[in-house]
């Protein structure tokens, strides 16, 4: 039988058991929903829309590598599906505070997942869920609040790509540019907040 490594062990762990893990809890329905997406793009959606919703499908694993808390890993799938098929649908177009709360809402969490995966394969930084002084917690918040900032920057530079070499009907303008900006580190800042609190019912 095949076997895979697990990340967050490093032990060895069959397909099978990774299957489980894969498919376990709220996260794990929302996983098969976002294979499922996968599925019909390739299928029915055009090249875009298609690789689109396989690189959601991919963010979809990211929490696992961390064993992050079921809620989160189910909040952060249902964000990045949810903000996936609105831009497969065209919903931002058509719904004008969509886009705001996408920012706001799904960097944060996004934010939140990736400081965890950091804390806890690099061990770079301090699991912000951790019990652990006042400074380092401040400084925690601070780091999900710059991860998410730098993750919504990256965003808008795909975003220009995006508009210049594969679809010029990708919404792209200063105004638009820095809004998402400052939405994606507001959900951050409070996306932090919520992990050092989630640490102060720990202690």
């Amino acid at each position: 039988m095949a076997v895979v490594v697990d990340g967050a062990t490093g032990g060895g762990m069959t397909a099978g058991r990774a299957a489980t893990l894969l498919v376990r809890g709220p996260g794990g329905a929302v996983r098969v929903l976002g294979l499922a997406s996968a599925a019909v793009a390739a299928v029915a959606l055009g090249p875009v829309d298609a690789a689109l919703l396989l690189l959601v499908l991919a963010g979809l694993v990211v929490p696992l590598t961390a064993r992050v808390d079921p809620r989160l890993d189910a909040a952060y799938g249902i964000g990045l599906l949810a903000s996936g098929w609105a831009g497969v649908l065209d919903l931002y177009q058509r719904i004008s505070w969509l886009d705001i709360v996408m920012h706001l809402v799904v960097t944060g969490l996004i934010a939140a997942v990736g400081h965890l995966v950091v804390a806890r394969l690099t061990g770079a930084v301090v699991d912000p869920v951790v019990p652990a002084p006042r400074r380092v917690q401040v400084g925690s918040v601070g780091f999900t609040w710059a991860l998410g900032l730098a993750l919504s920057v990256f965003w808008e530079v795909g975003e220009y790509l995006g508009n210049t070499y594969i679809d010029a009907t990708i919404h792209v303008a200063y105004r638009d540019t820095i809004g998402d900006m400052v939405l994606g580190g507001l959900g951050s800042l409070v996306a932090g907040v919520a992990l050092v609190r989630a640490s102060r019912r720990r202690a």
